[in-house]
């Protein structure tokens, strides 16, 4: 296990993996925000054939450490392939994801290397409107305590599902700092097939290999997000990649009773979604009257069919965000 000794703040000891795909307009920030911390050893940028000039914007913010990597995909190849070959080109002990439209706030990996006995650290993420991204004063982020708390296998699958009560499962969206030793010994890599929910599927490997999963409030990364629906920024086949890991995953020896229920309950709700995106593609490339024939065929799913496609609408028609209303992952 670690111990606090290990996890020096002053050390150079991370290295920041950003995949990129057609983000030159968002692309610099993220690596001037990870040159910025000093824990910061290596900035790797996969860039995954990117149609605009990606590759160009990140080398404009090299600052000349000779930190900065950029390697190009001729051909796309998804973010969990750009992440295992940032990876593989790196050697920092420990690896910190960061999105090419996020960044990170000065600061961010002190308080997690302060931390002893993890493999997995999470901390908080900030969640801000893309419209006002450029305006966003960090300062004002709350000084939350930088108190630990262990998560388990169990936890982290039901932080990851649709809920009475809670609009989104979230814990798949944590970036946190993870411990490449761990990783190496067991063998576990960003799932190639995925290229949605990736980050689930390699925490939840993780801890079904034991991986002491740490998460604390205090807040280091700022997400981007933007004007989209569920349904509608999923293609099918990716929601139906990520239930076949599910499904796979529930087959891994050792898991125990409460951990496996959750993530046969998972896989549930996304067969539900994948009968909804097919619905949806098929009233798209053979018209309405078809897809109604094939939703009345599943009379049972018929409410929860009805229900995500009343769903869709609200989002679509309804009233925008407050774009000044920033939310955190950790309350």
């Amino acid at each position: 296990m670690n111990n606090s000794s290990e996890h020096g703040a002053n050390s150079a000891k991370v290295c920041v993996v950003i995949a990129a795909w057609n983000a030159s307009a968002t692309i610099s920030r993220a690596v001037r925000s990870a040159l910025a911390q000093a824990e910061t050893a290596e900035v790797v940028v996969v860039d995954d054939a990117s149609t605009d000039n990606t590759a160009d914007a990140a080398r404009t913010a090299d600052d000349g450490t000779g930190r900065l990597q950029v390697i190009r995909h001729e051909a796309n190849q998804g973010p969990s392939a750009a992440r295992n070959r940032a990876i593989a080109a790196s050697r920092a002990p420990f690896i910190s994801i960061l999105d090419a439209d996020d960044y990170l706030l000065p600061g961010r990996f002190q308080p997690m290397l302060a931390q002893a006995d993890w493999d997995v650290i999470a901390d908080n993420i900030v969640f801000i409107r893309e419209t006002v991204a450029d305006q966003f004063d960090s300062s004002l982020v709350p000084g939350f305590a930088a108190e630990a708390k262990l998560v388990s296998l169990h936890d982290f699958v039901l932080g990851n599902m649709a809920r009475v009560g809670n609009n989104r499962g979230e814990l798949g969206f944590a970036k946190p700092l993870i411990r490449r030793d761990f990783f190496v010994r067991h063998g576990i890599t960003y799932d190639e097939n995925l290229r949605l929910g990736e980050d689930y599927a390699i925490y939840a490997q993780a801890l079904a290999q034991g991986a002491r999963f740490l998460r604390i409030r205090t807040c280091g990364y700022v997400a981007i997000e933007r004007d989209s629906s569920l349904s509608g920024s999923h293609r099918t086949a990716d929601l139906a990649a990520l239930l076949a890991f599910d499904r796979r995953f529930a087959l891994t020896p050792g898991l125990d009773r409460s951990a496996l229920a959750l993530v046969n309950r998972h896989a549930s709700q996304l067969e539900h979604k994948v009968h909804y995106r097919e619905i949806l593609d098929l009233r798209q490339s053979h018209g309405r009257p078809r897809a109604i024939v094939e939703a009345m065929r599943h009379p049972v799913e018929l409410p929860r069919l009805v229900w995500a496609y009343l769903r869709d609408k609200l989002v679509q028609h309804g009233p925008a965000p407050q774009p000044d209303a920033e939310r955190y992952l950790f309350a």
